[in-house]
């Protein structure tokens, strides 16, 4: 099992140089994060694991046995990989990141590039999520409305008839 590789798998790769090419930017394997996510987008607040589904245990699909020699070792072994990345999801999710899992057999040819938009639009959409969620503080606050006309400053407090050039 020392030859099994733990980064850079195949479906990983994949995975990053298609969100690359949709102009999205990460980091990869952060070790700051439960569980060394594979994919973190702090833009978007949202972290990508990307699964196998031999090693973590994914329910229900084709790819995932137990081996018929050493059946307790094998048991034990992936029973603890998928109650980890349960507890690992958990503690992210609290921390406030949207969490998403790629399954492997999700990457076959058949089904791939729909998975692959799938997961731009989960990734996308949460952010638009979170910035509707703040506009709506924000207006609440009475600071800025949606069309940015209104913006106090936080320097003088006055208020100006539009928004400071370099807002982010």
């Amino acid at each position: 099992m020392s030859h099994i590789r733990g980064k850079d798998t195949r479906i990983e790769v994949l995975v990053r140089r298609y969100l690359f090419s949709r102009g999205l930017r990460f980091r990869k394997n952060d070790r700051r994060y439960p569980g060394h996510p594979d994919v973190v987008l702090p833009k978007w607040h949202t972290i990508v694991f990307i699964n196998g589904c031999f090693w973590h245990a994914h329910q229900g699909c084709s790819k995932y046995s137990i081996p018929k020699s050493n059946v307790e070792f094998w048991t034990a072994k992936l029973t603890r990989n998928h109650d980890r990345d349960i507890a690992q999801h958990a503690a992210l999710e609290s921390a406030g990141w949207h969490v998403i899992v790629v399954w492997e057999c999700e990457l076959a040819k058949p089904v791939r590039e729909a998975r692959l938009e799938r997961l731009y639009t989960e990734i996308t959409a949460s952010c638009s999520m979170a910035s509707n969620e703040l506009a709506g503080l924000a207006n609440a606050a009475g600071s800025v409305n949606a069309g940015g006309s209104t913006y106090n400053s936080p320097i003088t407090g006055s208020t100006s008839g539009h928004s400071p050039v370099n807002a982010r």
